[in-house]
């Protein structure tokens, strides 16, 4: 399957500069850019779609460079609803670092890393990049850019843009300069990385199709060069008829711990969120959120369709999504510890690895070859905030062991075992 069609045929296909998309697949520059602002110290499942995108591209021996938004993100992406809070530069500083990891070990995962030196020639397609538009704009005098960039873009240009409208218009929230200006920084990163890395392409979400457009118009203008944006569809919570991101309060996070902000979503409740999703939602998701072939993607809808109660499709998802952000390992942890809390595993079943691994996704208690009081264990573990709390919980028949409730406090646990409290509230005892 040639790119432009695995595009489509995977929902990556929305809004974009080419006349025909199977310019695409003989493209003689292979390079595009992506980039991210450090709006939070976590990535979400919505910009995941997106660098799922760039995974492809890659696959098809595009080279790629991923950008930081360490500038922009201390102006903020204007909404479509109302002005954005600064965030402090110390703030931005810290989700640069995080997000920067995030997006190399995503567009990584599949193959699509930095291969030149690992002995295969037939690997060493391009190097992985990763750059930081603060870099540049630190030192832009504000007049240079206000000569060489605003003279560029006319006021009827901008006021055209559907989010503008809505802030300036009847009942709108109105808009900052400085937020009102963020196209034309946007623009500019796109100019400098024409400039001076030779990128003519950039790939985006269908949200920002205009702000990437700038810089198709600035290339034009200042070049007299040609650059192309490709846009994604917004994934859409079938749920609730949102996309899914930070903006709207539904975010699955990429991260798998708290890097301060409180911004993640553990790998169980990760691999759960994809694993509880509809009948009429796994079919596109499973195109966007896996590296799975269309072969593979085929013969697995196939066979959820024949047997739908056994969520084929959703165990597929749900493997696929975690092994591209958490890798292999972990993925392969939270399905043995979803068989034993959900598919009927016995737990003495388990391999010494295996609860080590599983140990790593759930508050967990080591025992050091003593016994607990189950009460105590509760406290330590935060399935309950006090130990009367935790007295309450168990005589009202709210607190199970290794799926078996437990309604004496007097109970002690003196080797490995599941604590589960209410219906989603889980840790272990090693």
């Amino acid at each position: 399957m040639k790119l432009s069609e695995e595009l489509n045929w995977r929902g990556f296909a929305a809004e974009n500069s080419f006349t025909n998309p199977s310019e695409l697949d003989e493209k003689a520059n292979k390079r595009f850019y992506f980039g991210a602002d450090p709006s939070a110290d976590s990535l979400t499942i919505g910009n995941l779609a997106a660098l799922m995108m760039c995974a492809c591209f890659v696959r098809h021996g595009y080279e790629p460079i991923l950008l930081v938004g360490g500038a922009t993100g201390q102006i903020g992406d204007p909404k479509e609803n109302g002005e954005r809070e600064l965030k402090p530069l110390e703030e931005v500083a810290h989700n640069k670092e995080c997000i920067r990891r995030q997006m190399a070990n995503v567009i990584s995962f599949d193959g699509a890393a930095d291969t030149r030196n690992d002995g295969d020639p037939d690997n060493d397609h391009y190097e992985l990049r990763l750059v930081d538009n603060y870099d540049w704009f630190k030192n832009i005098n504000f007049l240079d850019f206000l000569r060489e960039v605003g003279k560029n873009f006319s006021m009827t240009q901008l006021l055209d843009r559907k989010f503008i409208q809505n802030r300036i218009g009847e009942g709108g929230s109105g808009i900052s300069y400085a937020e009102f200006s963020y196209s034309l920084i946007q623009g500019y990163d796109f100019l400098h990385l024409y400039r001076h890395y030779g990128i003519d392409l950039q790939l985006c979400g269908a949200d920002q199709f205009g702000n990437a457009s700038s810089g198709v118009h600035l290339i034009k203008r200042l070049e007299g060069g040609r650059a192309d944006v490709w846009s994604t569809p917004l994934v859409i919570d079938p749920v609730t008829g949102r996309k899914f991101g930070k903006s709207e309060g539904n975010a699955i996070w990429l991260s798998s711990q708290d890097n301060g902000s409180g911004n993640y979503t553990s790998i169980f409740d990760f691999y759960q969120f994809w694993l509880n999703q509809s009948d009429q939602a796994v079919e596109s998701l499973i195109k966007i959120y896996t590296v799975l072939s269309r072969d593979e993607i085929d013969q697995i809808l196939a066979e959820h369709q024949a047997h739908p109660e056994l969520r084929i499709a959703q165990k597929a998802l749900a493997r696929g999504a975690t092994e591209v952000v958490h890798g292999k390992s972990s993925a392969a942890a939270v399905i043995t510890l979803t068989e034993l809390l959900f598919g009927g595993r016995k737990i003495e079943t388990l391999t010494e690895s295996e609860i080590e691994s599983i140990a790593m996704l759930l508050p967990h208690f080591e025992l050091n070859g003593t016994e607990i009081n189950i009460i105590d264990v509760l406290v330590e573990l935060g399935l309950a905030s006090s130990r009367s709390e935790a007295k309450t919980l168990i005589l009202g028949n709210a607190i199970s062991v290794n799926n078996q409730k437990i309604q004496d406090p007097t109970y002690q646990i003196s080797s490995f075992a599941i604590l589960k409290r209410g219906k989603n509230k889980f840790a272990i005892v090693k």
